[in-house]
């Protein structure tokens, strides 16, 4: 591993990011959200991007959390812009139009936790261990996770795992559906290749509006939902993934995306 905050690498329009900081439990501080930020920047033009994995260095941790070293001393308005900064960077990687998966081993707590809750899917090793700590630190979470909690697993779980600060382990996560999957840290990477293979072998563009339906729909009421699903389907008879893949259905051959 090298000295890079984020350690990128690429196969087949799969881009994996880590987080590089083990000794701090890949905690986040400004300069590693604002690597990251830069990062997604590219990412958001690339038009042959398939998914994005997403995980933190080393064996103990996906990320401990914001880096506390560095907020303790903040005035409000510090904290406002560091807030500020950190969502931003969240949203984008909550807003990049292809499937993006975190991969979490270890902690997963605070900052870690609301990274993890932006993406479209977590995988957790049998070893991860997830909380919002931050109201045993006098604050609470700063980085969406008192919105983006609730609406993953309702507000009441949301309401005492925020309240209490208490952490659980990947099997309460899963049964709460915090996270889609557990598996054995061995096992980590292979089910992360298998679920990219499972990316490659539909259409490109089609899972890129499968997203946005998603995305957009929770947030508008049902008519409008179903009207911009619509919309998308139809999009989808425009372009030559509708036609190969029907096609190779009706040939009963594999289709080539």
């Amino acid at each position: 591993m090298s000295d890079k905050l984020i350690e990128v690498t690429e196969k087949e329009g799969v881009v994996r990011l880590t987080l590089n900081r083990p000794k701090a439990l890949n905690a986040l501080n400004s300069d590693l959200i604002a690597e990251l930020n830069k990062v997604l920047v590219d990412l958001e033009q690339r038009d042959d991007l398939r998914a994005v994995l997403i995980t933190g260095a080393g064996e103990k941790s996906f990320v401990a959390g914001a880096d506390i070293s560095e907020m303790r001393d903040k005035t409000p308005e510090e904290a406002r812009v560091f807030a500020s900064q950190a969502l931003t960077t969240v949203k984008r990687l909550e807003r990049l139009p292809v499937p993006v998966v975190a991969l979490v081993n270890g902690f997963c707590l605070g900052g870690g936790c609301e990274l993890a809750l932006a993406c479209d899917w977590a995988i957790a090793s049998d070893n991860a261990i997830f909380g919002q700590p931050e109201v045993g630190l006098g604050v609470i979470p700063g980085f969406g996770g008192t919105q983006r909690l609730p609406r993953r697993v309702g507000p009441a779980l949301a309401l005492d795992l925020i309240t209490t600060g208490r952490k659980i382990d990947a099997a309460e996560a899963l049964r709460i559906g915090l996270v889609n999957r557990v598996v054995s840290a061995g096992e980590l990477d292979a089910v992360a290749e298998e679920l990219t293979k499972q990316f490659a072998g539909n259409g490109r563009q089609a899972i890129r509006s499968a997203k946005q339906a998603i995305h957009d729909g929770m947030d508008q009421d049902l008519d409008s939902a179903l009207a911009l699903e619509t919309s998308l389907f139809a999009l989808g008879f425009a372009g030559e993934e509708q036609s190969e893949g029907m096609g190779a259905f009706v040939e009963k051959r594999k289709p080539n995306f």
